[in-house]
């Protein structure tokens, strides 16, 4: 029995056994997976803290931007809204001075008008007056004339009377 090679290995065996359990090995292995099991667990509770953390914060931007699309629907409202009154006015102010400037430009017309009839009446009287004066110096004679002079102060004195 001492020199069969199964023998020498099973007491090996049980005194390497016997070794680890006088230097407590296997509570020891017990302490160091129990110690790996509570930072796994406190990584997992931190991993859930962050997570729970994300979702807040994803779901603050979420409300952000909900906000902010309707602050910017807001915005395009008011804006358009702001160029039809502008539009609005532009087309008043517009028809305004049109209607200005067709009144000017019919005064200006109107004037021209009165301007030209004036001067017409100005060349009708030259041209009358050059024809009675040809017509005068044509018909009358030293007899007649000294008769419509006489004539023009006798009735010069009845009416100054």
């Amino acid at each position: 029995m001492l020199q069969d090679p199964s023998f020498w290995v099973a007491i090996s065996f049980f005194g390497f056994i016997g070794l680890l359990m006088y230097y407590k090995v296997p509570q020891k292995a017990g302490e160091a997976l129990d110690k790996r099991a509570d930072k796994i667990r406190e990584e997992l509770e931190e991993a859930r803290k962050l997570r729970e953390e994300a979702q807040a914060i994803l779901a603050d931007y979420q409300r952000k931007q909900k906000e902010a699309e309707e602050s910017a629907k807001e915005i395009i409202a008011l804006a358009k809204q702001e160029a039809e009154a502008y539009a609005t006015e532009t087309r008043k102010a517009l028809a305004e001075s049109l209607e200005r400037r067709t009144r000017i430009a019919e005064d200006k017309i109107g004037r021209a008008e009165a301007q030209a009839m004036d001067e017409v009446r100005a060349a009708a009287v030259d041209v009358a007056i050059a024809a009675a004066d040809k017509l005068i110096s044509d018909n009358l004679t030293d007899s007649t004339s000294g008769q419509m002079i006489d004539k023009t102060i006798k009735e010069l004195q009845s009416k100054l009377n």
